[in-house]
């Protein structure tokens, strides 16, 4: 244990706290607090707020990352609840999907491998090892992309990329052996973490009414009823279709992988690219020997098929792998095994989904291949070395258009002028020297030979300047595409964007090339395995659709988004999302009704859920699950019962009682339209907009979303969280550690835009203190009432503290009201301690204003009940003595807010921090006393009176540019709008008491009489003379001021 004293304080001030949070608690959970019901009429405007938030994948604890994104929406409830609306927060947990099933698993096989308990090989022999993990659960939240942080694996783990096995990370959340086993059944995730979850947010102090709550997928019949209805009526709306499409794709799962399914690579999607055929011309080396009789490829791909007439040369890596791959009974294509792979799930391979290599070849086994390529006005081109080709895009084999490429203008100009060059890969004259630069496309500013053009603009040397062949291409290839214009082939004269499909099509029907996708980035599964592209025939959802997507477009129109960022990522999402894959053959969750091999996908079964919230109590009586006994059966729950319901439609014949029917439709007409879902911004490009486009067209236009608001993600103390590098923190511990309060605080205080946030610990500290403090105060201050000044406020120091409070209210009201929590953090607590502290200070003698701290208790106690409501709850009913809940009790009536009695103030204060420096350097003078100097004056010369100098009319050349200004715009003063002589004579005492002095007057240099008051000091008015808003003050000692008077 600690020895540090203020350790063990700051441990009794936590658990202070929590016995306030579970003291609470208690009482909210008996008086039922956050059971929201509907009123007997449709709600008016702010009448009622209903909030949700994306449910959280169940396959681990919930975290601090969690909890910052759903603080948002809590923070936002509260308070609207604080003001009196009929507020609705209900919570599920999402169970479909991947990612469980995929570690239950992994977690078998290491059992199966390792036995049970598994004996796991150690980190010497971790290399001869196959390590099956999920290292999503590790993570247990976002996706975290590759080189983002620096593991802190030992080196053995380093060396072998060694993870955690899956029964070590469920082991991490402090289960026995036994218990672990338990996780190789899928639905054991499903009965153990949601309640988990549920505790954690209880714990938190969530306004949940947990009435609503529910797992998604088949365990809960009541909720597999309702995405069965969704998609059914998708079905007959013509918006889920089935077709052939390209998809990211899992080879080890046997199914689509859509976002949620993969650990990394979320947002990926499929890239088209053209594969051009160059046939290689007999006779074939000997490595192609076992390839003779077939048609050879080298295949290449490329995203500018109109660029083909002026192939030149073909490129390939000297040393990069390639392979010889069967695609039918007589072709054959040359290209890596990694594209193979994705063409073996396009239909381009002998044997489908296993591709077939005749040959394994190098690139150098490659070069000076004779090559037939279409389109290219070179009836012969060859296959030359280029050093810069990467293997994981593309083919491996590209294709050279020197006319338009800056890449290949310049590896080509270095195989013509180095002949070295062309030697060291054995490259003869005659691949080279003959082939001269083909225009085939002029560009306005570029000309017909744009790489040319460029490369000398640029000033490039060597083919190996990334940053200036990249700058290259940027600003040549759009300005190409959109401005470019064809100056050969049969669609010479048209623009480049016109004949670009064109010539794709001529390609294709010509069988010249075929179409070939791979995902655009690295994507891997949950389930460990790198993803391919596959032509897949499967379900999709029509996203993207012309009237769809008008409809979406108008929605979000009509949206508060809360930021410009949050809505131009909607706009872009919805530019380009197309077809969604909403079928999956692998996982858990609700089968497509009419074509159950197929599983709704889990990004697709949720999308309408947040209506499901308005009625879920009243089909599953309070039970998650959906088994406890209820009035209604899942069975009864047709398509017509949620027609009725959710869509306006006429009344059912059903055996639901009548009254209960109409008890869920004036249920959901009530808390619909949802006012605000709040989530992080990754979700932008897919749940989210899925969300607008499924209300759109399954729901009344009175029924689509009103707002959406989306933050960044939460750093940990500056730092990324990541549980492999040990920065990390769940929910719980922060609750234990800090209390659910001091950690609302610090999620408050972390940030709300679209920018990373940080929870800094030392914050949550912080507020321990702070919450503990300003509760013994107010105990104090209760329990001394007497010392206290009656009546009403009259004072300076009394207008001036009810004015900040007003101040208050408004600025913590506006902040509140655009969801910035860290504002009506700094408004409503840290500006209101401030402005208690000087209240203090400045009262003296007099006393503070036994009313007006008990309006500051009160509205204080009020600003801080959304973020802070057990501290809050704790202070109304037990200090403050208040009827009724702090949660509900009303926003603050404010005053009238005077802005320029704070202006008035604020120069005081500023004006007493100058003149303390003025004494103290006409006290000790301008440097400090060295060693030896005289010893400080004796009392009687200290300088105990002060002379305060103030000019409240500019004059002189400031004068006449304000008198310009007045003539010019509606400027009716050229002084301060408050009487500076007034606010500091009022003040005096408070000077004098913060100055130590004894005497001090105030006057106007305007006055001679005053300025004769200065003695020979007046030399420093005349070199420093007041001006309105900057006082000068002379100090000296009773006896220096008696003997001048």
């Amino acid at each position: 244990m600690s020895s540090n004293p203020d350790a063990g304080k700051s441990r009794a001030r936590r658990d202070r706290l929590l016995k306030i949070q579970s003291d609470v608690q208690k009482c909210w959970e008996e008086s039922k607090v956050f059971q929201a019901e509907p009123g007997s009429k449709l709600p008016d405007p702010g009448e009622k707020s209903f909030g949700n938030f994306p449910y959280p994948y169940m396959n681990g604890l919930l975290h601090l990352g969690h909890a910052f994104s759903l603080s948002k929406l809590e923070f936002g409830a509260a308070y609207h609840r604080l003001r009196g609306s009929n507020v609705l927060m209900p919570f599920a947990f999402h169970c479909t999907g991947m990612p469980i099933k995929a570690s239950a698993d992994k977690l078998a096989r290491e059992i199966q491998q390792y036995g049970n308990p598994p004996v796991f090989p150690t980190a010497e022999d971790a290399s001869s090892a196959e390590v099956v993990a999920d290292d999503s659960v590790a993570e247990e939240a976002a996706v975290i992309a590759p080189g983002k942080y620096k593991s802190k694996k030992s080196k053995a783990a380093a060396k072998t990329g060694m993870q955690k096995f899956q029964w070590e990370i469920i082991r991490g959340f402090g289960l026995s052996d036994e218990e672990i086993a338990k996780f190789q059944d899928p639905y054991h995730w499903l009965t153990y973490f949601p309640p988990l979850a549920k505790k954690d947010l209880k714990a938190f102090g969530l306004g949940c009414d947990w009435r609503r709550s529910f797992i998604t997928m088949d365990m809960n019949p009541f909720y597999d009823a309702f995405v069965r209805w969704q998609m059914r009526k998708l079905k007959k709306m013509g918006k889920a279709i089935k077709a052939m499409r390209y998809t990211i794709y899992s080879p080890l799962d046997g199914q689509p992988c859509a976002d949620h399914d993969r650990a990394t690579g979320e947002g990926v999607l499929p890239q088209e690219y053209v594969l051009i055929k160059m046939e290689v011309i007999p006779p074939f080396p000997p490595k192609l020997k076992d390839v003779e009789g077939k048609n050879v490829y080298l295949a290449a791909a490329t995203l500018r098929p109109e660029t083909m007439y002026g192939q030149t040369n073909c490129w390939v890596l000297p040393d990069g792998n390639y392979g010889a791959f069967e695609v039918n009974d007589t072709d054959v294509f040359i290209l890596t095994t990694r594209s193979a792979l994705n063409l073996a799930y396009q239909n381009l391979s002998r044997v489908p989904e296993k591709p077939t290599c005749l040959a394994a070849l190098s690139g150098n086994d490659l070069i000076g291949l004779q090559l037939k390529s279409p389109l290219s006005f070179n009836e012969i081109i060859y296959a030359l070395p280029m050093l810069t080709i990467l293997t994981d895009k593309g083919t491996g084999i590209v294709t050279s258009v020197p006319s338009d490429s800056p890449d290949d203008f310049m590896a080509l100009q270095a195989l013509v002028t180095k002949s070295a060059l062309r030697a060291k890969f054995g490259v003869k004259d005659e691949w080279v020297l003959p082939f001269k630069i083909i225009p085939i496309i002029c560009i306005p500013g570029f000309g017909d030979k744009s790489a040319e053009k460029v490369c000398a603009d640029l000033m490039i040397k060597s083919q190996n300047d990334k940053e200036k062949l990249a700058e290259a291409k940027r600003m040549t290839y759009l300005k190409g595409f959109i401005d470019g214009v064809m100056i050969v082939g049969e669609y010479n004269g048209r623009k480049v964007q016109d004949a670009k499909p064109l010539i794709k099509k001529k390609l294709l029907e010509e069988g010249s090339a075929v179409l070939y996708s791979e995902p655009e980035k690295k994507v891997m599964s949950r389930s460990g395995d790198e993803c391919v592209v596959a032509l897949t025939d499967q379900w999709y959802i029509t996203y993207g659709e012309t009237e769809w997507k008008e409809k979406a477009t108008k929605c979000l129109k009509n949206m508060n988004t809360f930021s410009a960022e949050t809505r131009n990522g909607f706009e872009h999402t919805l530019g380009w999302l197309d077809q969604w894959a909403c079928s999956r053959s692998f996982g858990l969750g609700t089968f497509i009704p009419w074509d159950e091999q197929f599983l709704v996908e889990s990004l697709s079964d949720s999308t309408l859920y947040m209506a499901y919230y308005t009625i879920a109590h009243l089909l599953q009586n309070g039970d998650m699950y959906g088994k406890e006994i209820s009035y209604v059966r899942p069975e009864q729950m047709t398509d017509e019962v949620w027609d009725y319901v959710f869509c306006d439609g006429p009344e059912p014949k059903s055996d639901i009682p009548p009254a209960l029917l109409s008890k869920m439709k004036q249920e959901f007409q009530y808390w619909y339209p949802l006012d605000i879902r709040v989530s992080g911004k990754e979700l932008i490009q897919n749940h989210l907009t899925f969300s607008i486009y499924n209300h759109t067209t399954l729901l009344p236009e009175h029924h689509w979303p009103r707002g959406f608001r989306c933050n960044g993600h939460l750093m940990l103390n500056s730092e990324k969280m990541s549980k492999s590098t040990g920065n990390f923190q769940t929910l719980a511990h922060a609750i234990e550690e800090f209390s659910s309060d001091a950690t609302r605080f610090a999620l408050a205080d972390a940030g709300d835009g679209m920018d990373d946030a940080n929870f800094v610990s030392e914050t949550a500290k912080s507020a321990i203190l702070r919450l503990t403090k300003e509760i013994t105060w107010m105990e104090e201050v209760l329990d001394a009432q007497s010392s206290l000044r009656d009546g009403p406020p009259s004072t300076y120091a009394d207008r001036v503290f009810a004015n900040e409070i007003n101040i208050a209210v408004k600025e913590t009201e506006k902040s509140y009201n655009a969801f910035m929590f860290r504002d009506a953090l700094k408004s409503g607590f840290y500006d209101l301690q401030l402005a208690r502290d000087e209240y203090r200070l400045s009262c003296g003698a007099a006393g503070m204003n036994r009313g007006l701290l008990g309006r500051f208790m009160e509205v204080q106690t009020r600003l801080i009940t959304p973020i802070c409501p057990h501290y809050a709850e704790h202070v109304w009913q037990n200090i403050l003595k208040k009827k009724g809940f702090a949660i509900k009790a009303g926003w603050p009536i404010a005053g009238t807010r005077d802005p320029t009695l704070r202006m008035a103030n604020k120069y005081l204060q500023d004006s007493i921090i100058l003149m303390r420096k003025l004494l103290q350097k006409q006290g000790s003078g301008s440097k400090k006393p060295r060693r030896g100097a005289p010893p400080p004056p004796p009392a009687e010369n200290r300088l105990t009176v002060g002379l305060i100098y103030v000019n409240e009319h500019y004059d002189g050349w400031k004068e006449q540019c304000l008198r310009v200004l007045q003539a010019n715009y509606d400027t009716q003063t050229l002084k301060l709008p408050f009487g500076e002589m007034d606010v500091l004579e009022e003040n005096l005492e408070l000077i004098k008491r913060q100055l130590g002095l004894e005497h001090a007057e105030v006057l106007s240099v305007l006055d001679g009489a005053a300025l004769a008051l200065a003695g020979p000091h007046v030399s420093v008015l005349n070199k420093n003379p007041p001006s309105p808003g900057e006082l000068v003050a002379i100090f000296m000692s009773r006896e220096e001021f008696g003997g001048q008077n």
